[in-house]
C-alpha cells in the first residue's frame, strides 16, 4: 500500500529571485522559501512515517534496579550535562523567544543551567559548546537564543543538543 505524500501534492515554491533586487532580499527570500519547504518537508514525515509504532513492546526479564545509575552521555561531564538537558526538553518542552513559557516549556539555556545545579562554569562551557555545534551547520547564527528563536519545531534543537554531546565526548570534555 502506498501512501500519498505531502510533498508530492504540491510544487516546491519557486527559489528563483527577480534580478533586479538586492542581496540582503534576495537572501531573505530564500531563507523564507527554505523554512516554508523544511516546515512542509516536517509536515510530511510525519504523516508518512504516523502509522509507524514509537515504542517497541517492553520485555522485561530480569528484575530493573531500584535506584536508576545515571551515566553521564560518554562520561565527560559537559557531554553528560548536555544530553540531561536535552532530555528535559524533551519531558518539560520547548519554546523559544522566552526562557521559559507559561506551559512550563523551557528554552536551551534554561534546560542547560537547570541541568548544571548551579554550577554557572559548566553551564557556561556547555553553552559555548552547544552553540560551536549550531554555528557548524548554520553560519549565520551569532548566539542561541537568536538561533533558537529560528527554529519551526523542537527537531533541530535535539539535534543540536545531540551534536554537542559528541562533541564533547570526542574532546574528552
Amino acid at each position: 500500500m502506498t501512501m500519498p505524500t505531502l510533498a508530492s501534492a504540491s510544487p516546491p515554491p519557486d527559489l528563483t529571485a527577480p534580478a533586479d533586487i538586492d542581496l540582503e532580499t534576495r537572501l531573505v527570500l530564500t531563507d523564507a522559501a527554505m523554512t516554508a519547504r523544511l516546515a512542509q518537508a516536517a509536515v510530511a514525515f510525519e504523516v508518512n512515517t504516523a502509522h509507524i509504532p514509537t515504542e517497541p513492546p517492553l520485555e522485561v526479564t530480569a528484575p530493573l534496579p531500584l535506584t536508576p545509575t545515571l551515566q553521564p552521555a560518554g562520561g565527560t561531564p559537559i557531554a553528560g550535562l548536555l544530553h540531561r538537558a536535552r532530555q528535559r526538553l524533551e519531558r518539560d518542552g520547548w519554546c523559544r523567544d522566552a526562557l521559559y513559557d507559561e506551559d512550563g516549556a523551557i528554552c536551551p539555556i534554561r534546560a542547560i543551567r537547570l541541568e548544571a545545579h548551579g554550577n554557572r562554569g559548566l553551564a557556561d562551557d556547555a553553552c559555548v559548546l552547544l552553540l560551536e555545534s549550531i554555528q557548524r551547520d548554520f553560519t549565520w547564527a551569532q548566539t542561541i537564543p537568536s538561533w533558537n528563536g529560528q527554529q519551526a519545531t523542537v527537531a533541530p534543537v535535539l539535534l543540536a543538543f545531540d551534536r554537542a554531546a559528541q562533541l564533547a565526548d570526542t574532546r574528552g570534555q
